[in-house]
């Protein structure tokens, strides 16, 4: 009924049979058979209908989807890390968006931090977690959680039934230094407290992940640093010390571009910043 479609629309019967007159000449077809009973839709109009009701489906969804990712209820984000292991404060914080926020996809990629640096700067990452405190110029950062340093030794080293260890004792040490994750904070950290000190210890760069290094210290193949939260996930015949004389605790950032104004960065931000806590 022409009649009940102008009601429904809120305008004149004629203005509907003027403008589906109009579609039909567009198209070339006739979409409704008209007899003194009314109107009733041609077999091509029920396809043409049949074929409009799925595309308006396609555009309610896209509203719909447009309006949750406005509000940052759905969409992804793509974040870099130093490394990603099972229960540390990075996995625990992921689990926890996701739980608050499950429409949002985490894209994680491990890195160091220049890489993340670089990639945040060129927009291939909205946010990237790495140690240590960041002054960057054209990127904002921000300290997220701070940890103590610790000495990862093998269990048969005659330092591991101290309770602690100085910088001092580790002089003579074989550092095992990873090229990636936060394997270049650790080289810097150890020439900057044996800089005028003492000798340079010998360091290793070593091609490996968290595990394999791990491995090799059990192996007594050399001593590594790591901080506390890492220490929690132990391993068999690895040792972990606090070093005594270490006068600052580990800062862990968050860096992300100014220009990023993503809602959902903002929510892992403000999570990040309140939950992101040793043993939180």
């Amino acid at each position: 009924s022409f009649h009940r479609a102008a009601l429904a629309l809120g305008t004149s019967q004629s203005s509907v049979s003027a403008r589906i007159k109009a579609l039909e000449g567009d198209l070339g077809v006739l979409l409704f058979d008209r007899n003194t009973r009314g109107v009733r839709l041609t077999e091509t109009g029920r396809c043409f209908v049949d074929q409009i009701r799925d595309a308006l489906g396609i555009i309610d969804l896209a509203i719909i989807t447009a309006g949750m990712q406005a509000r940052g209820e759905e969409g992804s984000l793509r974040v870099g890390v130093h490394a990603l292991t099972p229960g540390c404060i990075l996995d625990r914080l992921f689990e926890r968006f996701h739980a608050e926020h499950p429409g949002i996809h985490l894209d994680i990629t491990e890195g160091t931090a220049r890489e993340a640096q670089i990639m945040v700067r060129e927009g291939r990452l909205d946010l990237a977690f790495m140690a240590c405190t960041h002054e960057i110029p054209d990127l904002n950062s921000r300290v997220i959680w701070q940890d103590r340093l610790m000495a990862a030794l093998p269990a048969g080293h005659p330092l591991a039934t101290r309770p602690d260890v100085e910088w001092q004792q580790l002089a003579q040490e074989t550092f095992l230094v990873r090229h990636g994750g936060t394997g270049p904070q650790v080289l810097d950290l150890i020439l900057l407290r044996s800089a005028g000190k003492w000798a340079t210890p010998t360091i290793r760069r070593v091609d490996v992940g968290r595990t394999a290094l791990l491995s090799m210290i059990a192996a007594g193949r050399g001593v590594s640093l790591f901080v506390e939260e890492g220490a929690a996930a132990n391993m068999a015949n690895v040792a972990f010390l606090p070093i005594r004389d270490e006068p600052e605790s580990i800062a862990f950032s968050a860096i992300w571009s100014p220009g990023n104004r993503d809602p959902a960065l903002v929510k892992l931000l403000a999570l990040a910043t309140n939950g992101a806590q040793p043993n939180s």
